[in-house]
């Protein structure tokens, strides 16, 4: 080799290694002391517990599904995730309060509560009216149960294989009349209509079992997951198999601990739940704006709606409940801004819930809104659940001594406030 070529050579790389030592300094400086700063931990927004409750020994069985659902607690912990809540879910109440006056009901399930405020865990009770024989009374005594409690959750099956089951959906309209009136009428974040809604889903208010129970399933919190996959896209393509990849990522690891909560336990693993859930900034409808370019609500939306569950559908996890994509109005800040603008409808989710999920969530309506009115809109949603064999449900926060042009007054670590907006005309 030349010699004055190789002392060139030598001198250009002595140059690159001064000027890397210079950016690795600068660096260095930025975040302090030269360490990265660390990634965010992927949220699962719960873990939840199916239980087979036997009124005369619940207080063993939530001491054995705690202990489990802190052991998986400590497990994902360890691997990086970061777990928002534990949940415990039962078989439809009515099975298991048989021979109970409502008193003697609700006195069972204020006790039941305290329970959950004391061991940390949310409490669904799964449906009121589950069989198209049930009694609308059930519904009756649902609510009831939810305006003496704080931690309890539940719901009344409004459509099936069967086809939309209208005593139900009045049923429940009533119930969302009355959880009205509720401290800021907040207490309808705690129910919800649901529609071919299928057992073991672990979102709440829907979170039900007809099993033997001792299973648990997980639902994630992934809003921000797909906001990333989408960001500076350049075709539809690419945002879809990089959302696949990234989720894809997370949800193996996630299944993978749960195999070992299972084996660990003796609890059976039920699936993941891999619809994106949002919390307030952490926004789904800003992840959609990411793709479209444009404000959720404009030509696209329903698109990228279209292309976010069939990525979620391809990845190959053990999936259950609705698996889909999420619309909380009043979940998400920046969905609660576009509705407060007025570009977002209870027809457009109700048009989205076609090609995605999960129907009509946390949707702010006006006070003065009769119980006819809100079961023209629950079987709306019912029907289009049926017409799909689709899981879907109705959210709905009627405000009392609100109307259109207010805004809401929601204090909740999981909600956001947002404008009321009219009704359609009839």
């Amino acid at each position: 080799m030349n010699v004055s070529a190789f002392g060139s050579s030598r001198s250009f790389l002595r140059r690159v290694l001064l000027s890397l030592m210079a950016l690795v300094s600068v660096c260095g400086s930025a975040r302090g002391q030269g360490k990265a700063a660390p990634e965010p931990k992927q949220k699962i927004r719960a873990i939840t517990a199916f239980v087979l409750l036997d009124r005369a020994q619940y207080q063993q069985q939530i001491a054995d599904a705690v202990k489990m659902l802190n052991r998986a607690r400590t497990i994902f912990e360890s691997r990086g995730f970061e777990v928002q809540t534990i949940r415990i879910a039962t078989q439809p109440f009515p099975e298991y309060t048989k021979g109970l006056t409502d008193a003697q009901a609700v006195a069972f399930f204020k006790e039941y509560d305290a329970l959950a405020t004391k061991d940390g865990f949310d409490a669904a009770i799964g449906p009121a009216m589950l069989n198209p024989t049930d009694s609308p009374a059930q519904a009756d005594l649902l609510a009831d149960i939810l305006l003496n409690t704080k931690k309890i959750n539940g719901s009344v099956l409004v459509g099936a294989d069967d086809g939309v089951r209208w005593p139900a959906v009045g049923a429940a309209a009533r119930v969302m009349k009355r959880l009205e009136d509720t401290e800021h009428s907040q207490g309808n974040f705690r129910f919800a209509a649901i529609a071919t809604v299928p057992p073991l889903t672990p979102f709440f208010p829907a979170a039900y079992h007809t099993g033997f129970g001792h299973q648990f399933a997980i639902a994630f919190e992934s809003a921000n997951i797909v906001a990333a996959a989408f960001k500076d896209a350049p075709d539809l393509a690419t945002a879809r198999r990089r959302l696949i990849d990234a989720l894809g990522k997370v949800a193996f690891e996630a299944e993978a601990q749960a195999g070992r909560i299972d084996s660990e336990t003796g609890w059976s693993y039920m699936g993941i739940d891999l619809s994106p859930a949002p919390l307030k900034d952490v926004s789904i409808g800003a992840a959609i704006e990411n793709l479209t370019t444009l404000p959720i609500g404009s030509s696209g939306t329903l698109t990228a709606a279209a292309t976010i569950t069939s990525a979620i559908r391809e990845i190959q996890v053990k999936q259950t409940g609705y698996s889909g994509l999420m619309l909380p109005i009043l979940e998400d800040s920046r969905l609660a801004q576009r509705w407060s603008e007025g570009r977002i409808s209870i027809d457009a989710l109700l048009s989205y819930s076609a090609v995605c999920g999960t129907g009509l969530d946390t949707v702010p309506l006006p006070g003065d809104i009769s119980a006819e009115q809100l079961s023209l809109i629950i079987g709306d949603m019912a029907s289009l659940a049926v017409k799909w064999h689709k899981p879907l449900s109705a959210r709905l926060f009627p405000v009392q001594g609100k109307g259109p042009g207010d805004k809401t007054e929601l204090d909740s670590q999981f909600l956001v406030n947002a404008t009321i907006q009219p009704l359609g005309k009839p």
